[in-house]
């Protein structure tokens, strides 16, 4: 009988044969368990040429089960950790990873062909990966963000973390980072799904950052420690994001971006899709707005309280976006009559006034006290004028 040691060297090694979402990969070991299924394509029977191909030139670099030892001596010095499922940090509600059996229509890249689920992480921070991702929002966005962006991005985080929502981005330039910082100025938690190894800080400029999120929130990849950030592997990781969070938030992105693919991931795996308006005048914005005519599952927000309203409970609305609050609103029709009929200018008696407002003299009389006491209108000897607005009536 396998222990739980050895099906986490299994899956470490099979995940550094072959890279992560490799679905023969994850079917072998859905049928044969991680132990036999690493077996069998290390003796040499992976069940495809291109799989048995990649399986013998990395074999030719090493030897997979040395290899998945070593980087499990490395995690433990560096304080990391491996989740394998059946853990109990495993996000295992059938919303998150365990669904993570993407089929994208139209697909013919590897990186939308190859989306099977992960089989394990590679886990830097104090929370448990479960705890962390129960109550996640993604928030993803440019690189080359804007200083609207920016602030966009660096609002939701702070606003999300502040009512103990957890914000989960990929640690990259712009909106990625802003949202972290966002996330870690508020005092909350933010995790950071990398393409290469917990150890390396990728982009470099970010390696404070990185360090922050290692402290009080985590660090997660699918990659071993000293993994190299390769460029497929960005978008290979995008699915995870998109698959362990509630609601993915795209905030800006250029015509062609990873974050866009992100976003049809969370549409494809039925999460919430959110995009946050831009300027039209901005190339940043692009992407977004195509977004939205492209995809009806993806909805419009502007701000903390329309993304809550995606991904909170029922009856967790966002409030009706209104201008302030004036004296007239509640006015009925013929009270606002009278206030429209009075000369802007100068007084008007009842008479003349009633017959401008085309209402009855009682009725008139009738509104006016009301208004009167409303402020609306001010009674004078020879009949009524407009009240002066606040600001200038209390000028000396």
């Amino acid at each position: 009988m396998n222990t739980h040691e050895d099906s986490t060297l299994a899956r470490v090694a099979l995940t550094w044969l072959a890279e992560p979402g490799t679905r023969s990969v994850h079917r072998l070991v859905d049928e044969l368990g991680p132990v036999a299924a690493l077996e069998l394509l290390l003796d040499g029977g992976a069940p495809q040429e291109g799989l048995r191909d990649s399986v013998a030139a990395r074999s030719r670099a090493g030897d997979a089960r040395v290899v998945a030892a070593e980087a499990l001596r490395l995690a433990d010095r560096l304080g990391a950790r491996v989740v394998i499922p059946g853990d109990d940090e495993w996000p295992a509600p059938v919303e998150q990873l365990r669904d993570l059996h993407l089929r994208l229509p139209g697909a013919q890249r590897r990186v939308d062909i190859e989306t099977a689920p992960p089989l394990c992480f590679w886990v830097r921070g104090p929370w448990p990966l479960a705890e962390a991702l129960e109550r996640s929002v993604a928030v993803i966005g440019a690189r080359a963000a804007t200083p609207y962006g920016t602030h966009v991005a660096t609002d939701l985080g702070y606003g999300l973390a502040d009512r103990d929502w957890t914000v989960v981005s990929g640690g990259a330039f712009g909106i990625d980072a802003a949202a972290h910082r966002g996330a870690l100025n508020a005092g909350g938690r933010t995790v950071a799904v990398l393409a290469c190894g917990v150890d390396r800080a990728y982009p470099m400029g970010n390696a404070a950052l990185f360090d922050r999120i290692a402290d009080t929130g985590l660090l997660v990849s699918e990659w071993p420690p000293g993994a190299e950030p390769l460029r497929p592997r960005f978008l290979i990781r995008n699915r995870v994001i998109a698959a362990g969070t509630l609601g993915t938030v795209l905030v800006e992105a250029a015509a062609r971006s990873g974050a866009t693919q992100t976003t049809r991931r969370a549409i494809a795996l039925n999460r919430r899709a959110m995009v946050v308006p831009g300027p039209v005048t901005s190339a940043m914005s692009v992407g977004a707005h195509e977004m939205l005519r492209e995809q009806p599952e993806a909805r419009l927000v502007t701000g903390l309280a329309q993304v809550l309203e995606e991904v909170g409970r029922i009856g967790e609305l966002a409030p009706v976006p209104r201008g302030p609050d004036r004296p007239g609103d509640l006015l009925d029709d013929d009270a606002r009559a009278i206030v429209e009929a009075m000369p802007r200018r100068g007084r008007v008696g009842v008479d003349a006034l009633a017959a401008r407002a085309g209402l009855a003299v009682r009725t008139v009389l009738r509104k006016l006290s009301m208004l009167e006491e409303l402020a609306l209108v001010t009674r004078r000897d020879d009949g009524y004028a407009l009240a002066p607005p606040p600001n200038r009536a209390s000028r000396p």
